[in-house]
């Protein structure tokens, strides 16, 4: 029976606990998604995670939706990143980049000269988003993406990955959830396309597959990660009646490519659908591998999924965010400091890098 403060071992990587420091966006990036010294040190605080996935970083300038997002795809952003994987390996940590493009998911002031929004369909995204040059704006209407766009696309994520091991990351793992460019062709309600990468589960797993095969191919399947967040609505996903049957074909492929883990979201506890659990086994099933449990865990509900294998790890969000020593008050029973909302994607060290770990 496996508890919350073994070890694992995952493909040769040694985690020295089963507490995950889930991805979460941050946006203290600079102007230009360059990442900070500020971000070294909230990374380096919070090593104490047997590993800790990052926030979203861009593996291309057209998936830079939101304001202040790194990104990584350039000799710039690799020196940027390192100072923030030696921070976390210096305290003994384990650290994945979340590689996200933004797809739809963006507004086009917030990117670069030059950069595009691109998505599976020509849908636009409901709702608005904060730009720091604009206030609050309407998503963009995305450009449908050419056959040549898709597989350019599938070439930044591995291009990507190769700069994050240079930069010393651990592994990579794939933002296949929550609504974002790779969740995009999986799901209808952003993907209506009728050639081979839309219609289909097959073919609507095809860009996530390609893109899983092409990163894997790069820095070797050991290293790669994937969330997936099936019946999520983050972004306007909708379940569909193939839902089930695409993340059991998705599962099983992911896990004939030896990926180190899938990362099952489940946003049930802030407001969205559950995530049936006859879906998770599947999920589980399929894939054969690791399976990292995400979405509302506190200690007794992971201590108890961990007992009934439903995974290996465990992924908490946002007590990471005012317990940079999550682990050890998890494991002593200790007091947990509560997060400030109204700071969590705002600019400097408040709400960030302030929180202070029991003396």
């Amino acid at each position: 029976m496996s508890t919350l403060f073994e070890s694992l071992d995952l493909n040769g990587l040694n985690l020295a606990n089963r507490v995950v420091m889930a991805p979460m966006t941050r946006c203290r990036a600079d102007a230009e998604h360059q990442p900070t010294a500020l971000m070294a040190e909230y990374y380096g605080q919070r090593a104490g995670a047997g590993l800790i996935i990052t926030e979203g970083v861009s593996p291309s300038p057209n998936g830079l939706g939101y304001t202040r997002i790194p990104g990584l795809f350039t000799a710039q952003h690799v020196a940027g990143w390192r100072p923030v994987t030696e921070a976390v390996h210096a305290r003994g940590g384990r650290i994945f980049v979340q590689l996200m493009h933004t797809g739809r998911a963006s507004v086009q002031v917030n990117m670069p000269a030059g950069a595009r929004v691109l998505a599976p369909s020509a849908i636009t995204l409901d709702g608005e988003m904060w730009t720091d040059a604009a206030g609050l704006q309407p998503y963009t209407t995305p450009q449908a993406m050419s056959a040549e766009e898709i597989l350019a696309a599938c070439a930044e994520f591995a291009d990507s990955a190769a700069l994050a091991v240079e930069a010393g990351f651990d592994g990579v793992e794939l933002h296949a959830a929550n609504g974002y460019l790779i969740e995009q062709f999986l799901n209808t309600a952003s993907n209506q396309r009728t050639d081979e990468w839309g219609g289909s589960v097959e073919n609507r797993a095809r860009f996530a597959l390609e893109t899983a095969r092409a990163v894997a191919a790069r820095i070797g399947a050991a290293k790669v990660g994937i969330r997936l967040s099936p019946y999520g609505a983050f972004n306007s996903m909708q379940a569909d009646a193939d839902t089930d049957a695409l993340y059991s074909l998705l599962a099983r492929e992911l896990g004939a490519l030896g990926l180190a883990y899938v990362h099952v979201v489940d946003h049930s506890s802030m407001g969205a659908p559950a995530v049936p659990q006859e879906i998770k086994d599947v999920i589980r099933r399929n894939f054969g591998g690791v399976v990292i449990l995400s979405g509302g865990y506190d200690l007794a509900r992971a201590q108890a999924e961990l007992a009934a294998d439903k995974g290996e790890l465990v992924a908490f969000g946002r007590p990471f965010l005012a317990n940079p020593d999550l682990v050890r008050r998890l494991r002593e029973g200790l007091e947990l400091a509560q997060p400030d909302f109204d700071s969590f994607y705002t600019p400097g060290e408040k709400g960030y890098t302030d929180y202070p770990a029991l003396a």
